[in-house]
């Protein structure tokens, strides 16, 4: 691996399993060392220890992004331990309520919106002052295809997203001064286990095998197919890298073509 994040320093919000430990272990393979927050610390302390496996130094921390003073303890950690903060992924989320708008309950679009928005923002303002410190940075969003390709019963999901696509925008703007960089990511169907047993359940609803339903979303795609975690986080090493310098404010689809607008 090339390093394009030598002696980088980087917080991951929601570093358990999944995308979030991918992103982590893609940062550590480009140089960076990393602090993983999530709510779980049992959870990121596995992925530390795979870090560490890189030869990059790595923090576990309890993170709740719905918490401000949880979000500035983890800022603080990164700062003594690691010694500043270059990066910060907003990767933790909420995955909404499943019901349509008629039979929800608001408070349920509340509380997504809660950690989506409002805790991402949260979590992203403890960290402007390390990052102003070290002389600008970048801030990467995970956001979401739903945001842009909007189904039934996904609403609290697709509207706290797409809020958080207008606050990335408007982050990129007041922050660009200070030299942070704000982007977003947007995947679509992330294939994986839960991806992956997701489908089964559909396949067997629908009567049809576990591969023709993967056949069905993935021709619905340019590319054919639903691509992996370990896909999705290179994207998020180039907003982290230099490689993204002149980019502010914009929202990359990764999502193997099934939304161009």
């Amino acid at each position: 691996m090339t390093g394009l994040l030598t002696d980088k320093v980087a917080l991951v919000s929601g570093a358990g399993p999944g995308l979030g430990r991918d992103i982590a272990l893609a940062l550590a393979a480009h140089g960076a060392d990393v602090v993983l927050g999530a709510r779980t610390v049992s959870a990121c302390e596995a992925v530390a220890d795979e870090v560490r496996a890189l030869g990059r130094r790595a923090e576990a921390v309890r993170l709740d992004i719905t918490d401000a003073a949880s979000c500035g303890a983890a800022v603080e950690h990164a700062t003594a331990a690691l010694g500043g903060l270059d990066v910060l992924v907003n990767n933790a989320f909420h995955d909404g309520n499943h019901r349509s708008f008629e039979d929800s309950d608001l408070a349920e679009w509340q509380a997504t919106m809660d950690v989506n928005l409002w805790g991402t923002l949260q979590m992203t303002k403890a960290a402007v002052p390390a990052l102003r410190a070290r002389g600008g940075g970048k801030v990467v969003m995970v956001n979401s295809l739903s945001a842009h390709r909007i189904q039934p019963r996904y609403g609290a999901y697709a509207t706290s997203k797409g809020a958080l696509e207008t606050a990335t925008k408007s982050l990129a703007l007041e922050l660009g001064p200070h030299g942070i960089r704000v982007n977003g990511v947007f995947p679509g169907y992330i294939w994986g286990d839960k991806v992956a047993a997701y489908f089964d359940h559909l396949a067997g609803r629908a009567g049809i095998t576990p591969e023709e339903q993967y056949r069905r979303v993935a021709e619905e795609t340019a590319l054919r197919y639903l691509p992996p975690s370990e896909e999705i986080a290179g994207s998020v090493v180039f907003f982290a890298s230099s490689l993204s310098d002149p980019v502010t404010g914009q929202s990359l689809g990764v999502d193997g073509g099934h939304w161009i607008a």
